[in-house]
Formats: structure tokens, C-alpha cells, sequence
């Protein structure tokens, strides 16, 4: 579908048409100083590149936005694309505008070290423009909806790029505004560039029936009028057809056939009240069949963006199933224009503060949820992970409704009632029943958080488990400020493996260097604060990798060094563990093999970072450690004197499925004293079940017994160290 140019003259048709009270001084001043500022630019069109900011200006009235707005629109682009400076702006329109403006304008001016992170930097400020004022982000839609709408006449992967933009960070805003109608439209045009033949056979699908379902739509819609016309007033009749972006994820992502979407038609019936409503949904269900698990109540329950209506899918004659959406007017607006309803409800007709405001909360919440972060590129993946479009809703035992992405664990359920909670989570029970720690959560169930006073907090494998980016921050958090030590050794020990598995070698001066220069992009004040960030998950090692080959030797460095002194928490040799040779070097044990005392153990020398024990049968432990590329590195070491301290060991239990297991489980763990630090269970193909506990123990023999006394529940069919 082509667009024509739009002109002035077509924008204040428009307002005039829109029968809502515009400042047209402003306006038409906000248009004479962007068609001055961009006079002989041409867009990669041909076009005057004015009807570009004349076009979003369109778009805003459109979706009901106000005087502001509209002169902001107008003006999006002159900042970053002429002289004029946002000072002039403000001078002439105010500081409302020029903050729109400058909410909006990109910081392309600034170096940064990659697309990623500027992309990220640009989101991120406008996340904090939105958070102040939420119209920045609807010109930002209008300014991305027109530039899509052109977008044939940029080169192949800048399309690519935008189109992928637009389904990852755009959409999923739009569709958290609430603005159906700008979701749907840049999703499908986005869906036409990224996969066009599917969008090719989609569109040629529909066009194909195109007649056949008008008319059914027309039947139905004129069957159902007849019928509530004479019950409910004033009852106003639509359809319309499901997106093609919307068909796809069906078509493509869940496997099925156009025929088996059943709300492909559909059918919006549209009332005063909320009475009206549910009398609506009941004459719709006596008039036809129902699907069963097709009704939803979005009334009582709305989506995150408010968004509220009652959804069931009915059958219609031959067979054919629709859905049919029952919602009042102020619903309507709400669902089509989403936060910029708002404005059209300003003046008068409705102005319901604590939901706007409610609307407004996810933004706060996401900006705090990464303030902490070194790395900048979090804030893309939070939208990525959290905006998407699918949510499922769950109850505390108290009633309360928790929203969450779908796949969210019961991990993401406890974080998102509290910190303290997620931290202090031992298990979780999901209706009355304990689920293993990674269960997901669906709608409609009641998720109750299982906690300690004697839990030590959240594990680094929790990281790898949760959905959302609130959890995955406050579990990095815990880790940053409570176990920074701890952080510090574990990021040494992950950098040196990862450098070990891709052959780089580097001193340890060079290394120290690059690393220092690494930290001053991610906020890290010391080298040590950079481990601890590794240690955390606060900076990807994938990341960084690149830069540290870089500056890598061909031939490995000559001498080996043991580092003299141990952070606080981590043994030295004489308290535990003798490597023989060395004295009062760092030990680390190996996570690989996870090595406790009465395992007969053998050292490895690492660059810098200590010695790493590992259990002699360890599958990184060489069979001939005389053969091996680096002997000279390896050396002997052995337990000695009374070790206090606990180690994590990881068991798998076996056996026969049977209701409560996992509880008798959890139970004789509990009976022994032993700290869980994490227990998950599955369903082996022969119909066993497999139960994860990695607990702490003082010593192999101390192992044994827990093991012994495990072997003894019923039905156990074996428990062996993993």
C-alpha cells in the first residue's frame, strides 16, 4: 500500500476533521520553521524530506494526540538534522516541546563502540524521556510507523536492520502502550521484509478468500445486530480480520494451518456498560456454541496496558469458529489507541489518573531494575525479554494477580513480589503441589514461594533459569554486594577457562592493561572490579573476548606464576589442601569436577590465578598427565589436617514416578540439616523420574551416608554423585 505526500494542507483537514481544539498558532509557526530548516533536503526517495515530520504529524492526530505533540512531530528532526538548536526551540515554543524534541532526537553524535551499545544508549534515553513524559515515545512511533511505510527506497540490510528493530524493541513498546493499530502495522510490515515469502503466502491465503470471508463476516455481524438490538442500546457491530503478523506466529512459530487459527474472523461488539458486557457474552453464547478454553476475562483481570475486554470463540454456521470481543467505548478507545487515549479522555469524557499512571509503572520499573547495570546493552534485552506481547497472570495465595512474561519460573514469580523474598526462596509450591525450582509458570495458578531464614541466598544457576531481566538484575545485585570475594575468584577462574578453551595466551601485565581499559567502558573503577563483574554476570565474557585475542600471543608467555595471596573466603595451601612445592598459594576448586575432601586430587597451575584443584578422575584431568601439551603445570596435591568448611556436592536421585516424591525427598534433606541449594526434577522417556539436588557436605564420607540414607526412601531406584 502506497502512501501519498502529505502536505499542510491535508494536516489541518485532518485536525479539522479530528473536531478536537488545536493550538493552530503553534502549529502552524512549528511548520514554517521545519519546512525553512529542512528546505532542499530530499529524503532517499526524491521526496521533500518535509513530508516526512508533515506525515508523523498526521499520524499523531490520528491517534488523538494534542497541540504539543503535533509541533513536536513537526520539529522531531530539525535538532538533529540542521542547525537549529534545541535552545532556539525552546526559546520559541517553550520547554514542553523542546523536551519532546530532545526525548526524541537520537545521540548519534556521540562515539560509542559499537551499533549495539548505541542503539542501547539511544533506547535508554528514551526510556527516561518516556518515564517524564510518555509522548515522546508515541511521536517516536509515528516518526518509525511513516519511515516504514517508505522504507523500499533504503539498501537491503538497512531495511533488515529497522525491520528487526521494530519487532524486538518498537512493537513490543507499542503493544505495552496498548496502540493496536501501530503494533499490528509494524509488525507486518516489518514480517514482509524479514520473511516475505511467508508474508507473500499469508497475504495470498487471505486475498484468496477475501469475498467468501466478508460475507460471513457481514452474515454474522447483521445476525448478532438483529438479535441485541433489541435488547441492549446503542450496541455498535465491527469485524475485522487478525493481523498477518498475527497469523504467522500462529502459522510458523506453533505449526498449524490457517484453517485450525480459529480467530483468524472476529468480531468486535461494542456497549455503554460494563453490564452490558457480560449481558452481551451471555445472549452470544446462547446464540452459538462456545469453544471450550476460548473465554477470556480481561475485564476483571486487564493486560498490563490496561487493556480490557471480554475475548470467546464461538462456532458459526458451517463450522466455522470466530471470536467475538465484547467491550464499552472507553474499552475501544483504550485498546486502539492505547496511552494516547489519555489525551482524547483529557478534556473531560473520562480521566482515570491511577490507571494512566499505572500504565506509566512498567517503565519506572524497568529503568530501576537497570540502574545497577555496567553493560548498556541490558536495557534492549530487558525490552526483548519483558515487552513481549505474550503474558500469563498468576495469584499469590492471598488472591493477588502477579503478571509475567510467558516462561517465566517460579524464581521470576518470587523476585517480582520481592527482593527479600527471591533471595530467602528455598522451593515453591504451585497449587498446593512443590514443583522443582525451574517449573513455569502458567495462567490462572496459584504460586506459593517457599522460604528460609537460614537460606544463604540466591545461586549463580539461577541465572541461567530466569525469564525476566528484574530477577536476573536482583540476583546480580545480591551477588555484586554480598559475595564480592567470592565474585572476584569466580570471575578469574571463568576468564582463565575461557581463555584456556580458545588458545589465547597473554601475560599477566597485558592482560591487566586490556582489562583496565575493558572496566572504564563498563563503569569498573579496578581490574578486581571487573572479575567480580565476570564473577556476576554484570559483563559478558563473549564480549569482551574478542578484544582480549586481539592483543594475544601467538607463542604462550614463558613463565608461570602462582599468585602469593588469597582473597578473603578461599583457601590457602596448609588449610585444607598441600600442593606440593608451594606454599601459602591460592586454591580454587574446580567446578567442573567439584573435588571433596577424601577424592583423591591433583593440581593445575594457572596463569595468575592459583592453583585449580580437580578430582584425579576429573574428564579434564589427562589420563598421562606426562603426555600431555603442558606437564610441567600440573602438579600433586592431597588433603590434609580437619577441613570446617562446606563444599557443594551434586546428586541424581532416580526413581519410580510417584506423588510425593520430591516432597519425601526435600523432606529427608531437610531431617539431615543439609543446606539445598538447588532441587529440580524431570520425567526420563521410560516414565522414571530424574530429581537434581546439589546440597553441601563436609567430605566424601559425609557424601556416602546422605547418599546411603537417600537410597532408602521409596521407590529410589539409585542415588550417584554427578
Amino acid at each position: 500500500m502506497s502512501y501519498p505526500l502529505k502536505t499542510y494542507d491535508d494536516l489541518v483537514d485532518l485536525i479539522k476533521k479530528s473536531e478536537r481544539s488545536y493550538d493552530m498558532d503553534v502549529i502552524s509557526r512549528a511548520y514554517q520553521l521545519a519546512e525553512n530548516s529542512h528546505r532542499g533536503q530530499k529524503r532517499l526517495s526524491g521526496s521533500p524530506y518535509i513530508s516526512h515530520p508533515l506525515a508523523a504529524a498526521c499520524i499523531l492526530v490520528s491517534l488523538g494526540m494534542d497541540t504539543e505533540s503535533v509541533a513536536a512531530g513537526l520539529l522531531h528532526d530539525v535538532v538533529e538534522d540542521t542547525p537549529v538548536s534545541l535552545d532556539r526551540i525552546k526559546k520559541e515554543f517553550g520547554p514542553e516541546i523542546a523536551g519532546l524534541i530532545d526525548g526524541v532526537t537520537k545521540l548519534g553524535r556521540i562515539p560509542y563502540s559499537s551499533r549495539e551499545v548505541q542503539q542501547a544508549e539511544n533506547i535508554r534515553k528514551m526510556l527516561i524521556a518516556m518515564s517524564e513524559d510518555i509522548r515522546v515515545i508515541i511521536i517516536k512511533l509515528a516518526d518509525r510507523l511513516h519511515n516504514m511505510r517508505t522504507i523500499e527506497y533504503m539498501r537491503p540490510q538497512k531495511q533488515r536492520d529497522k525491520a528487526l528493530e521494530n519487532m524486538e524493541v518498537y512493537a513490543p513498546i507499542a503493544h505495552r502502550l496498548g496502540i493496536r493499530a501501530v503494533k499490528e502495522e509494524l509488525e507486518d510490515r516489518s514480517l514482509k521484509i524479514l520473511d516475505p515469502f511467508a508474508y507473500k503466502e499469508i497475504e495470498d491465503g487471505l486475498n484468496l478468500r477475501a469475498e467468501e470471508r466478508k460475507k460471513f463476516i457481514e452474515d454474522m455481524r447483521k445476525k448478532i445486530y438483529e438479535r441485541l438490538s433489541k435488547i441492549i442500546p446503542n450496541v455498535y457491530i465491527e469485524g475485522r480480520v487478525k493481523s498477518i503478523n498475527g497469523i504467522y506466529r500462529k502459522m510458523f512459530m506453533q505449526s498449524r494451518s490457517m484453517d485450525e487459527i480459529y480467530d483468524i474472523y472476529a468480531l468486535r461488539v461494542i456497549v455503554d456498560t460494563v453490564n452490558d458486557c457480560y449481558n452481551v457474552l451471555g445472549i452470544i453464547h446462547d446464540m452459538f456454541r462456545p469453544l471450550p478454553n476460548r473465554f477470556k476475562d480481561y475485564i476483571s483481570t486487564p493486560k498490563p496496558n490496561m487493556y480490557q475486554s471480554l475475548h470467546t470463540t464461538v462456532i458459526g454456521k458451517e463450522g466455522i469458529p470466530f471470536e467475538v470481543q465484547i467491550r464499552t467505548w472507553e474499552m475501544h478507545h483504550t485498546a486502539e489507541y492505547g496511552i494516547a487515549a489519555h489525551w482524547k479522555y483529557k478534556l473531560g469524557i473520562s480521566n482515570k489518573e491511577d490507571s494512566f499512571e499505572k500504565r506509566l509503572s512498567w517503565i519506572r520499573q524497568m529503568l530501576d531494575s537497570e540502574k545497577d547495570s555496567e553493560d548498556a546493552t541490558d536495557i534492549v534485552r530487558t525490552i526483548k525479554s519483558d515487552l513481549v506481547p505474550e503474558d500469563v497472570f498468576v495469584f499469590t495465595p492471598r488472591g493477588d494477580v502477579i503478571n509475567l512474561p510467558s516462561g517465566s519460573t517460579v524464581i521470576d514469580f518470587a523476585y517480582a513480589i520481592h527482593s527479600a523474598v527471591g533471595n530467602r526462596m528455598v522451593g515453591a509450591k504451585v497449587d498446593k503441589r512443590i514443583v522443582p525450582i525451574d517449573y513455569k509458570v502458567k495462567t490462572g495458578e496459584i504460586v506459593e514461594v517457599l522460604t528460609s531464614k537460614e537460606a544463604r541466598g540466591p545461586s549463580r544457576d539461577w541465572l541461567k533459569i530466569v525469564k525476566t531481566s528484574g530477577a536476573r538484575n536482583k540476583i546480580r545485585f545480591w551477588f555484586k554486594h554480598e559475595k564480592r570475594d567470592e565474585n572476584i575468584a569466580e570471575g578469574k577462574a571463568e576468564l582463565q577457562r575461557e581463555l584456556r578453551h580458545n588458545n589465547i595466551a597473554i601475560d599477566e601485565k597485558e592482560l591487566d592493561d586490556l582489562l583496565a581499559k575493558i572496566g572504564s567502558k563498563h563503569n569498573c573503577g579496578s581490574v578486581e572490579d571487573v572479575y567480580a563483574a565476570i564473577g556476576y554476570g554484570g559483563i559478558q565474557l563473549w564480549k569482551i573476548l574478542p578484544k582480549i585475542k586481539e592483543n594475544s600471543h601467538k607463542e604462550p608467555p614463558a613463565p608461570v606464576t602462582v599468585a602469593a595471596e588469597a582473597p578473603a573466603g578461599h583457601k590457602k595451601a596448609g588449610s585444607g589442601v598441600i600442593v606440593d612445592g608451594m606454599d601459602n598459594c591460592l586454591i580454587k576448586f574446580s567446578r567442573c569436577c567439584s573435588p571433596l575432601p577424601g577424592d583423591e586430587i591433583v593440581g593445575f597451575v594457572t596463569r595468575g590465578f592459583g592453583v585449580s584443584i580437580h578430582k584425579r578422575e576429573c574428564k579434564n584431568v589427562p589420563a598421562d598427565i606426562s603426555k600431555s601439551p603442558e606437564p610441567d603445570r600440573w602438579v600433586k596435591a592431597h588433603w590434609e589436617g580437619e577441613i570446617k568448611e562446606k563444599f557443594n556436592a551434586t546428586l541424581e536421585i532416580v526413581a519410580e514416578d510417584r506423588s510425593g516424591l520430591l516432597a519425601d525427598v526435600t523432606q529427608q534433606l531437610f531431617n539431615m540439616r543439609l543446606f539445598i541449594h538447588s532441587l529440580n526434577s524431570r520425567e526420563n522417556k521410560d516414565g522414571s523420574a530424574v530429581i537434581s539436588a546439589t546440597i553441601s557436605v563436609n567430605g566424601i564420607d559425609h557424601l556416602k551416608s546422605v547418599i546411603e540414607r537417600l537410597s532408602n526412601i521409596d521407590g529410589i531406584t539409585y542415588v550417584r554423585r554427578a
